[in-house]
């Protein structure tokens, strides 16, 4: 037997996580890839964007695919149905979904109703109960189990990483063959100023909870890296955080600007790590009514 007929094929696909706002989606992924890649807060329905993560074991790459909680979004909503559209379009995509759950739970939500409507019928789809480090999930299980008819049930906890390994050996089997389509030094499939839009709005929700809520979006005006100008030895960004009327605005900055001064401090700590380039962060803030109802405010923050 020759060398290259003993190697294991190749395999590569797409995994979807969906569930209830605030069921762990972008932590989870953050435990399978061991590090911290997507935004998470303790708010609800804080991920925006379908993103792509990349998980590289030997001859196996598995691109996660987080998606926004479900929005109960009428016709005036447009950012509600522009999110509703990309989960739809990451579950159709899909080798593989991830049904993510939350151990403890004892009662059905319409958005389990929903969710268990529009999941794809010919696509794998696996419960995972998250925080089962809290809460024996077997009640849990039965209780979605009356909903669908999963191709597996796995406990974990994205917290204390219990699980994870079983995770990835459930869904391999529903892996098809095939090339990898990302580097393997590749964690993300999006760009670095994306990374810096979501750490600032992360620090956002993070510093002020309930105060304002998800109102507020985040653009990256200018971005240039010390390689683009030599003469400078940091990397240069300058955001615009909208808000959607003047008394957010008046909140995110703060008595005598101190709330957008210490936004700007962690934020910009925080992209230092990623980046390891030190940074100057010039923050700005706007006010834009409406803007998640207007359609052309929402084309400019990238969500058309």
């Amino acid at each position: 037997m020759t060398e290259t007929s003993m190697t294991s094929p190749e395999k590569c696909g797409t995994v979807t996580l969906i569930g209830r706002p605030n069921a762990g989606k972008s932590s989870l992924i953050n435990a399978l890839l061991k590090t911290h890649a997507l935004i998470i807060s303790p708010k609800p329905q804080t991920t925006r964007n379908s993103v792509r993560c990349i998980y590289n074991d030997g001859n196996t790459q598995i691109i996660f695919t987080d998606t926004p909680g479900l929005y109960r979004a009428d016709s005036r909503d447009k950012l509600g149905i522009f999110l509703n559209n990309s989960i739809l379009d990451a579950l159709e995509d899909s080798d593989c979904i991830l049904w993510l759950i939350e151990a403890d739970t004892r009662k059905l939500k319409p958005d389990d109703l929903e969710i268990a409507r529009i999941l794809p019928k010919k696509i794998p789809v696996i419960l995972t109960a998250n925080k089962s480090d809290k809460a024996d999930p077997s009640e849990a299980f039965r209780l979605y189990e009356t909903l669908y008819q999963f191709a597996g049930k796995v406990p974990v906890s994205a917290k204390t990483k219990r699980g994870i390994d079983a995770l990835i050996q459930a869904i391999l089997p529903h892996i098809p063959e095939g090339e990898p389509l990302y580097d393997p030094d590749i964690l993300m499939d999006t760009t670095e100023k994306f990374m810096a839009s979501e750490i600032i709005r992360e620090k956002i929700l993070m510093l002020l909870r309930d105060e304002v809520p998800h109102c507020v979006a985040v653009i990256i005006d200018d971005y240039k890296s010390p390689e683009e100008y030599p003469d400078r030895k940091k990397l240069y960004i300058r955001a615009s955080l909208i808000t959607e009327t003047e008394g957010q605005k008046k909140i995110l900055i703060g008595s005598k600007g101190e709330m957008i001064k210490r936004i700007g401090e962690v934020s910009r700590k925080a992209i230092e790590e990623v980046t390891g380039i030190e940074t100057y962060l010039d923050l700005w803030v706007k006010a834009v009514p409406n803007w998640r109802r207007n359609p052309a405010a929402l084309r400019r923050l990238g969500y058309s």
